[in-house]
Formats: C-alpha cells, sequence, structure tokens
C-alpha cells in the first residue's frame, strides 16, 4: 500500500514538474509579444527608461490615435493604404497557393506520372531556400518585367514560397484518405470529380485550412522580399511600414510596437476562426482504410 501511494507521488510530482518547466519555457518565448503589447500602450520616455520600467505606469490608447491621424500628435503614415495592401497581397496568394496546392498535392498523392520523386524534392529544395537569398535574383527579374513595387509581383512571389509547402502539406492529407471510398463513390455513380468533390475534398479539408493559416501568415508577415520589391504606399505592406518609424538619430519604439499589434491583429483573429480545423488537421491521423 505504501509503495503504491509514493509511486502515485512520484507521477504527481513528475506532473507538476513537466506542467512548471512548460509554463516557464512559454513564458520566456511570450516575454518578447508581451513587452510588444505592452510598449504600444506606453509613451516613448517610458520604453526608453533607465533603469527599465517593467511595470507599465501610463497605458493609453495615444499610439494608436497617432498613427491613424487622431488627436493633437499625428503620425504622417498611410497605415489604412499599407493593411489594405496586405490584406489584398495576403488573400489573394493564399487562395492561388491554395487551389495549386490541392490540386498538386492530391496529384501526388492519387497518380503516377513520369519524374514524379524528382519533382517533389524538387519543390520541397527550393522551399528550403531562404527568401532573403532570393531577393536579388527576383529583383532583377522584376525590374525587367516592370513587376518591382506592384501588388502583382508580390503576389507572385508569396504564391512560389507558398506552393511547395501547401503542396507537401496537403499530399500527406490526401494520402491518409483511404483511396477506397472514392473507388465506392465511383461505383455508386460518382464522377472522380463528384466523388473528389463530395468525399475526398471534405475529409480533407482540415489539412486544406492548415495549409491555408500557413500559407495567409507567410505572406501577411514576411518582410524581407516585399522590403526590397515594394516603394510606394500603392504596394507596400504593413511590415514594411514599420519602417516608416525610424529616422537618421532616433526611432519611435511607441509607433512601432502600436503597429506591430495591428499587424499581429488579424493573424490572431483567423487562427481562432479555423482553431477547430488546425485542431482537427492534428488528429486526422485517426482515418483508417
Amino acid at each position: 500500500m505504501r509503495v503504491s501511494v509514493e509511486s502515485r507521488a512520484s507521477k504527481q510530482a513528475k506532473k507538476v514538474a513537466l506542467w512548471l518547466t512548460t509554463f516557464m519555457l512559454m513564458l520566456v518565448m511570450c516575454l518578447p509579444g508581451l513587452w510588444v503589447v505592452l510598449s504600444a500602450f506606453r509613451p516613448n520616455r517610458e520604453i526608453l527608461a533607465k533603469p527599465p520600467v517593467w511595470i507599465p505606469e501610463d497605458l493609453s490608447l495615444i499610439n494608436f490615435g497617432k498613427i491613424f491621424g487622431f488627436g493633437a500628435e499625428q503620425v504622417g503614415i498611410p497605415v489604412g493604404s499599407y493593411f489594405t495592401n496586405s490584406l489584398i497581397i495576403a488573400l489573394t496568394s493564399t487562395v492561388i497557393a491554395l487551389i495549386i496546392g490541392v490540386a498538386g498535392g492530391y496529384a501526388f498523392a492519387r497518380y503516377r506520372f513520369p519524374f514524379k520523386g524528382g519533382l517533389f524534392l524538387g519543390l520541397m529544395l527550393f522551399r528550403a531556400v531562404p527568401g532573403i537569398a532570393l531577393s536579388l535574383p527576383v529583383f532583377m527579374m522584376w525590374s525587367k518585367l516592370g513587376l518591382v513595387d506592384t501588388k502583382m509581383g508580390l503576389i507572385i512571389v508569396y504564391v512560389s514560397l507558398n506552393v511547395p509547402f501547401t503542396i507537401w502539406l496537403i499530399d500527406g492529407f490526401f494520402r491518409q484518405i483511404p483511396l477506397s471510398l472514392s473507388e465506392a463513390a465511383q461505383v455508386d455513380g460518382c464522377n472522380p470529380w463528384q466523388a473528389f468533390w463530395k468525399i475526398e475534398f471534405p475529409l480533407a479539408r482540415s489539412g486544406i485550412a492548415s495549409a491555408g493559416v500557413f500559407a495567409f501568415l507567410t505572406s501577411w508577415n514576411e518582410f524581407a522580399l516585399a522590403s526590397q520589391l515594394t516603394r510606394s504606399t500603392d504596394s507596400k505592406t504593413l511590415p514594411v511600414g514599420l519602417l516608416d518609424f525610424t529616422a537618421q538619430f532616433t526611432i519611435d519604439w511607441a509607433g512601432m510596437c502600436a503597429l506591430a499589434v495591428i499587424i499581429i491583429i488579424p493573424a490572431l483573429i483567423l487562427t481562432f476562426i479555423v482553431q477547430k480545423h488546425l485542431i482537427a488537421g492534428l488528429t486526422f491521423g485517426g482515418v483508417k482504410g
């Protein structure tokens, strides 16, 4: 009896230690983000204070009012234009990448064709190249084609970056769907397209949603390529707009943090909306043939 009690106490102690370790690691990971959010509501003098002010003393919405043109102090930054550009570019590139990703992922999962393995490996190797390494060749090509400082130029770049990942992720989900389901639907009178749309697509919906979230966040948050390929307010995105808060000798940290919070909010909203599909995607391996 004593051994059983000691064993239970040991398991409980290990569980508590695991929870505490996880909490501390998450706290360390979240501290920079928490500092950015708090700094968005603080004045510059408090952010730059020495010694640092860890607990905010003066929280307000003045920084947000300044970048949107409200109040006595204003910052001449077209946040509305940057937000619209980011939304158009991220949504368009995500939709196109998903369409190509679903078609490509299904083809790799279901069909045999020449050089299938080589093509798939080539897609993965292309995705492994850092975006910043592509900035110079892409800039030179886009200059020749007249795509620098255009939304279309960024959309094409982001589609190219997202397609390999979406194909890889969606391919894995289609591979987990038993082929017998599609064959049974075709025996019952469905054509291949109806079998895909009514049987296989709904089962892979969680994976497609997961791929869409990652593709959107990649396009929404990308800075390196966008900073090289945009010049004016007609094409600049929100991450590039952060540079507008920097001057030769000063940086408006409060305004920059406020804009960073504006960038974070849509990503959080999207994640919460598709949270159910993301969780389902992680547990999709329960489907068995």
